[in-house]
């Protein structure tokens, strides 16, 4: 299998929201790669636990950072102490995000508690770490982890969806100026997982991993292996989602423009005979 060029022994990843989950599994890839390793998530025993899972991975330096990613402020301090031990990341995975279960109309605090830390944690660290990374001019990858609902947004969760599309779309938006840079050698990736048994997924009251769900395990070896191949859009399947199945639910979204049909029309009563033809094929 082909491997980033940034994916080196003795280079530095940093992974946010590695406290559990796709970011833990991440980290522990990344060391097992033999790459020195920056763990950033809130403060708390889960985070410490971490890094000593990590450690013990491999014969690497793994460092953790308690940091609240929705501040600018604590964003610009991980980024001071990354620098003073080495300089600016070859792996960058901004992958801090959390549910909260909100809705159309939540309450604001709850809106801006999944804003700051899943969009505003993405813009934050993209805005502190990269123009180092630029400017560093060696093998670079910035991964965003991003999510399905922001592509096709179904109704419910909004708070969530709204962040999710602003990754999608500050993602693409960077992975477009990096391209446009001559002899820029750091590249831009949007993650997007299936169905992954994490935390989230036992909160749910999934006390043992659903058959239709990937491990994180899984799921980053897929990550690292498209982001050997240089996808942009690293959309993941899991076992009951194809990658057919996602292509089409991803191109009915984008029809409900094309075609004036009404929003969000594949949960529309109207449409549910014709989105079941067009997933038939």
């Amino acid at each position: 299998m082909s491997q980033h060029p940034a994916l080196a022994p003795g280079r530095c990843a940093l992974v946010t929201g590695a406290a559990s989950g796709l970011g833990l599994a991440a980290a522990r890839a990344f060391a097992g790669l033999g790459m020195n390793v920056w763990l950033a998530d809130l403060p708390g025993e889960a985070l410490e636990a971490a890094r000593a899972e990590v450690a013990a991975v491999a014969a690497v330096e793994v460092r953790a950072v308690p940091t609240d990613v929705g501040d600018r402020a604590a964003v610009n301090a991980l980024r001071d102490a990354v620098l003073a031990h080495g300089g600016p990341p070859a792996v960058l995975m901004l992958n801090a995000g959390i549910e909260a279960g909100g809705r159309l109309f939540s309450d604001l605090d709850l809106w801006h508690r999944i804003l700051d830390t899943n969009l505003w944690g993405v813009v934050n660290g993209i805005g502190t770490f990269v123009p180092g990374m630029i400017e560093a001019g060696r093998p670079g990858a910035v991964i965003v982890t991003g999510s399905k609902q922001g592509i096709t947004t179904p109704p419910g969760n909004t708070p969530y969806n709204v962040s999710k599309a602003g990754v999608k779309v500050v993602t693409e938006a960077l992975a477009h100026d990096l391209a446009g840079r001559a002899g820029c050698p750091v590249t831009a990736h949007l993650f997007i997982p299936g169905f992954v048994y994490t935390g989230l997924t036992r909160a749910r009251g999934a006390a043992e991993k659903p058959e239709g769900a990937w491990t994180p395990e899984e799921t980053v070896a897929f990550l690292l292996e498209r982001l050997g191949r240089g996808d942009f859009y690293i959309l993941c399947p899991d076992n009951e989602t194809t990658r057919a199945q996602d292509e089409r639910r991803i191109a009915w979204a984008a029809g409900d423009i094309i075609e004036n049909r009404p929003a969000l029309s594949r949960w529309h009563p109207d449409f549910a005979e014709a989105f079941r033809r067009h997933m038939e094929g």
